[in-house]
């Protein structure tokens, strides 16, 4: 599908639109879920000076999470290091010192809404000396402080980045082992797309990083599930969609989610394909075959869509 296709000064508005956005299929058209339950999580964070993943990233399942009492937490603030090409997070300028309430913030907010499952993700903070990994040990202490039931998830970034001197390798594995040691319920790190189309998608990550990324939760602690993900559209083939579930199975990675990638802009990759539910099928049941403990596979999956099911 082309991007940048030449318009005439007398194309229409519609007309310029309809040459570059492909029609969302019927099976990506979905209820957004009750406004009730909507407008109270959106009423608490605006309220609070919080972030979600489920707002910024404006998941197709926040309403339903929501009402099943799980909600992902977008920590560190809404603008990213990093320039993902795919990614609706705010980025492109610096990053807003840390509030140092966030995690009570966060926590009371995880009380009042009755949240059993909480999934801890962040933005990249290439800018911090340990890139981000003590601030999830504070969030997760708050939580816990106050809601001791509430199991956590986290979702980080390769913590490649950062501002601490020595061997980055070195730095990187001592920041896992801070969150690590801080016993979530899932490691969650995404691969998000096949090997091939790392570069032009997930600008400043590395493939065999992120693989690097689940080896070593293993390795610090073989009982703690590992969970990844692949967002499905960017031109990958199914041949290399397959050989990515079995990079991430032999780094011992027990969980998968894949979902269809949805354009957030003009100013984002373009979709390349709308891969079927039938084909997501098809690609679940070859997960499942491959030993993944806990599979979803689905058009709509998203990160941490189910995710406490687990």
């Amino acid at each position: 599908m082309s991007t940048s296709p030449n318009f005439t000064p007398k194309q229409s508005y519609r007309d310029r639109h309809q040459n570059i956005i492909e029609p969302i299929p019927d099976w990506l058209r979905r209820p957004i879920g009750k406004a009730s339950e909507l407008s109270v999580v959106q009423r608490l964070i605006k309220q609070r000076q919080i972030h979600t993943i489920c707002e910024e990233g404006r998941c197709p399942n926040r309403g339903e999470c929501y009402a099943q009492k799980t909600a992902t937490f977008l920590l560190m603030g809404p603008t990213c290091t990093r320039s993902c090409a795919f990614c609706q997070v705010d980025k492109g300028h610096a990053p807003l010192p840390l509030d140092p309430e966030e995690p009570q913030k966060v926590a009371e907010s995880v009380q009042i809404l009755g949240l059993r499952y909480v999934v801890l993700t962040s933005v990249a903070r290439d800018d911090l000396a340990d890139a981000g990994a003590g601030w999830f040990v504070a969030t997760m202490e708050a939580i816990r402080d106050l809601n001791p039931e509430t199991q956590i998830e986290v979702l980080t970034a390769d913590f490649w980045g950062g501002q601490g001197g020595g061997n980055p390798q070195d730095l990187q594995y001592q920041r896992i082992a801070t969150v690590v040691q801080a016993q979530p319920a899932c490691y969650n790190h995404n691969v998000e797309t096949v090997q091939r189309l790392q570069s032009p998608v997930r600008r400043g990550a590395k493939y065999e990083r992120s693989l690097d990324v689940l080896r070593i939760v293993k390795q610090l602690d073989p009982g703690m599930p590992t969970k990844s993900g692949l967002m499905l559209g960017h031109g990958e083939t199914e041949a290399e969609i397959i050989q990515a579930l079995e990079d991430l199975r032999r780094v011992g990675c027990d969980r998968i989610t894949l979902g269809q990638y949805m354009r957030p802009s003009l100013e984002h990759l373009p979709v390349q394909k709308y891969w079927t539910p039938e084909e997501f099928e098809r690609l679940g049941a070859i997960a499942t075959n491959m030993g993944f403990a806990h599979v979803r596979s689905g058009p709509l999956v998203r990160s941490s869509y189910h995710a406490g099911d687990s």
